[in-house]
């Protein structure tokens, strides 16, 4: 087995990293890929953003979102969390095989002391019943990839407020994460190995997975990245993991509903449709009063991408309050949005 460390915090240009490597790596052995990452939230591959993610909180804390390539829930990280892959020959793996992909993972950890780490589920690790890992997995090109996220030392109360289906009704075909109780594998490690930074955990645990006392001991294993690796990664990054297109055109098509009532403004229902990310159809309603006629503003929005930036900047050109008196702009994105 190969391994390679990434070097970016930044968790689209990590999986830029890894969709190149998956596609032109020497897998002739297993490859293992660690990273770590400034607080990010990564959705699946079929999930729908607005379903899953509080977006003004996201927007507030500036929380990077991206879009996997593969299935499964809405996954957030931090710097006390440590994700790892493994990518390997298609016949080597079987798909959805997620215990024989982990028991490598599990085996270190109980080395380190956390012998109560156990896998189950469809597809995440446990310890006394809560999750610690979550896991998901594609094939691409005669290749399996499998990857996962190990908390260490997360901040979960980021998670009841980051990670919490929106309030509004929408009705979509995407997939829904489902809620489980979660913990850091921390304080469950031996006392040596508590109080290790993010980055000493991963070496450590590499040493565990290898069964070295240190890293040098496998120089030889390590994958190291050429010029023309990073040009290409960039590329990937560009195009894809840090493109809207990417993050919010691949979102299932939806419908919307949000309605409210503002003082001075009266009711404000919205009833919205997208396809690929973009606005098919808008419908504002209600009790308020306007100068300028509503199917204006809704016809000008048709095609519109729908996002936060996006329409801000949109809305930035129209006069808003001769359409609906005393809304003003932030109102709209609120309704739209939040």
């Amino acid at each position: 087995m190969r391994y390679h460390l990434m070097e970016s915090k930044d968790i689209r240009m990590n999986l830029a990293t890894e969709e190149y490597l998956m596609d032109h790596a020497n897998v002739d052995e297993p490859l293992l890929l660690l990273y770590i990452q400034e607080p990010c939230v990564i959705i699946g591959r079929n999930q729908n953003v607005y379903e899953e993610i509080n977006l003004r909180y996201l927007r507030e804390h500036r929380i990077v979102l991206t879009r996997r390539t593969s299935g499964g829930g809405a996954v957030y990280d931090d710097l006390g969390n440590m994700s790892f892959s493994f990518v390997t020959q298609k016949n080597a793996t079987t798909f959805g095989d997620y215990q024989g992909v982990t028991q490598p993972i599990l085996e270190a950890l109980h080395r380190m002391g956390a012998t109560q780490a156990t896998s189950g589920g469809r597809n995440d690790l446990y310890i006394e019943g809560r999750k610690f890992s979550g896991n998901a997995m594609y094939t691409k090109n005669g290749r399996t990839y499998s990857h996962g996220t190990l908390m260490y030392d997360v901040d979960v109360s980021v998670l009841d407020q980051l990670l919490t289906v929106a309030k509004e009704k929408i009705a979509s075909k995407a997939t829904q994460s489902v809620r489980k109780n979660v913990t850091n594998v921390r304080p469950y490690l031996d006392a040596k190995w508590q109080k290790l930074t993010t980055e000493e955990f991963r070496e450590q645990l590499l040493c565990e997975l290898y069964q070295v006392t240190k890293l040098t001991d496998i120089s030889d294993k390590q994958l190291l990245l050429t010029a023309e690796d990073r040009q290409a990664i960039q590329v990937l990054f560009d195009e894809k993991y840090a493109n809207d297109q990417w993050i919010y055109g691949e979102t299932p098509d939806f419908d919307r509903h949000m309605r409210t009532r503002i003082p001075n403004v009266g009711i404000v229902d919205v009833k919205m449709a997208t396809q690929a990310g973009k606005i098919t159809s808008i419908h504002f309603s209600g009790d308020f009063f306007g100068v300028l006629p509503i199917e204006q503003l809704e016809q000008a929005m048709i095609g519109l991408p729908f996002v936060y930036e996006t329409v801000q900047a949109f809305l930035a050109t129209q006069p808003l309050e001769e359409y609906i008196l005393h809304f003003t702009k932030q109102a709209c994105l609120d309704l739209l949005f939040d």
